[in-house]
């Protein structure tokens, strides 16, 4: 009766041949580790019925047990897009932090167009994705400029310490007739 079992078209012959592999595979696995073999028996027992009781689990069990397909598989989490830019020359964080703004513009100064557009796309500041196309270098030094300051003058207000006071345009011309008193 077991050969006409196997040689059933509806894959009937290939479970019970496959069911015999596992038991001969826990048998010898029992002469070694019988404690082992009883337990992975156990195991399979309950997730075998399991999955004959309830339909969804049996589906969830096929899922989890299918190997993905590569097309479709979720890809692992991407490194980070390396620029084809050079490294920029230097830190304008640094620079900025040492000299100031006027500092800086005087160093970003002595530097070429392509120099500039290492900064910015080393320090990530093409939001707008405009600044690697721009020609005149004194747009891209205020462009690097105007991030620096920016950013570090960004979360100001959480420091501790208040940020050095730039007087406006229209503050720095001195007090006006309306600001002195008789």
């Amino acid at each position: 009766m077991t050969e006409q079992s196997d040689s059933r078209p509806d894959g009937s012959g290939l479970l019970g041949a496959q069911v015999r592999e596992a038991e001969e595979a826990l048998t010898k696995l029992g002469a070694s580790d019988p404690e082992l073999a009883a337990t992975l028996a156990r195991v399979l027992g309950v997730v075998a019925s399991e999955a004959a009781r309830t339909t969804r689990f049996a589906r969830a069990l096929a899922k989890a047990l299918t190997p993905p397909d590569p097309q479709t598989a979720p890809r692992p989490a991407e490194r980070p897009r390396r620029s084809r830019r050079a490294p920029g020359v230097f830190d304008p964080f640094a620079v900025f932090a040492e000299t100031g703004e006027a500092g800086l513009r005087s160093t970003l100064g002595e530097l070429g167009l392509e120099q500039l557009r290492d900064i910015v796309s080393e320090h990530g500041m093409d939001h707008d994705r405009l600044a690697l196309k721009w020609k005149d270098p004194g747009r891209v030094i205020d462009r690097i400029v105007e991030r620096v300051e920016s950013r570090t003058a960004k979360g100001a207000a959480f420091r501790g310490r208040p940020e050095q006071f730039t007087p406006r345009h229209d503050e720095a011309a001195g007090p006006t007739a309306e600001d002195s008193s008789p």
